[in-house]
């Protein structure tokens, strides 16, 4: 979806693990990304970003960065590009001072509920004919002052916490269907269990359970349009029962996991996005 504001794509990168970073890539443009399935590390700069579902990433125009793909099925993000002027009026910068904005600094932050839900909306509806362009610009403003909405401000986390919680969100990425132990993940993370859960509540602002049944039930956004079979797609997810998984979905996004299944397949959604790469 493109319109005078800005430029909105899907990017679904396929094919084996790379544990080592690609080849460095570039945006001569400021960008606000939402993963929506699976995981990546985003290098820039200093810093080792994990992009999944419970993310939200600030990327500064110019500045090189290398991507590494952990997991077996790759990754899928929406990308927003914005024009520098948008930006700065939402902001109240001037453009030459978009990059020292806190959050283009902290590069990135947790995705609300909402704002997960707002993202997936996009996904399954603007290339329908029915979304004109007044209404996906009015989409992009909305998303945009989301994104921006909350406190930018993070926990100060030192580059070896940093790794280590890289480390726990990947396997709990790779682990969506699996039940998932504290023991497991602490393994896979190189620390202790105390310690892991005293330190992810701590940086990331919600406990490790919590963060799991939120990568579920924002995969689960991008899965309803396309299945028949709630309960199969419940335990698919790592749910115990449909029950539980009705709950959980009308707590986080307001309404049940069929009520937004028949909201999506009335716009009668087509795939959208830039080819797999």
């Amino acid at each position: 979806m493109e319109s005078g504001l800005g430029l909105v794509e899907s990017l679904r990168v396929t094919g084996p693990p790379a544990p080592r970073p690609r080849a460095e890539s570039y945006s001569p443009d400021f960008q606000v990304c939402l993963p929506y399935r699976g995981a990546f590390v985003w290098h820039v700069g200093h810093d080792n970003v994990v992009g999944d579902a419970n993310q939200v990433l600030f990327v500064v125009g110019g500045e090189g960065y290398r991507i590494t793909q952990p997991l077996q099925d790759g990754f899928a993000e929406l990308i927003v590009t914005v024009r520098p002027t948008l930006l700065a009026e939402m902001l109240g910068l001037p453009e030459r001072h978009l990059s020292g904005h806190a959050l283009f600094r902290q590069r990135s932050r947790p995705a609300e509920m909402r704002l997960q839900r707002l993202g997936i909306e996009c996904l399954h509806r603007c290339s329908h004919a029915s979304w004109d362009e007044l209404a996906g610009e009015e989409w992009l403003v909305d998303f945009l002052v989301s994104s921006f909405a909350a406190a930018p401000v993070k926990p100060a986390a030192s580059p070896s916490t940093a790794r280590l919680l890289g480390r726990a969100k990947e396997y709990l990425a790779a682990h969506l269907s699996a039940p998932v132990r504290l023991g497991h993940v602490a393994r896979a993370a190189g620390t202790s269990s105390a310690y892991l859960t005293t330190v992810f509540s701590r940086v990331e602002g919600v406990p490790l359970h919590k963060y799991l049944v939120r990568l579920r039930l924002a995969r689960a956004l991008v899965e309803l349009p396309h299945t028949s079979d709630l309960t199969g797609l419940a335990f698919d997810l790592g749910f115990s029962n449909h029950s539980h998984f009705t709950a959980a979905f009308r707590r986080a996004y307001g309404c049940t996991p069929s009520g937004f299944r028949e909201s999506m397949r009335r716009e009668r959604p087509s795939a959208v996005g830039r080819e797999p790469r």
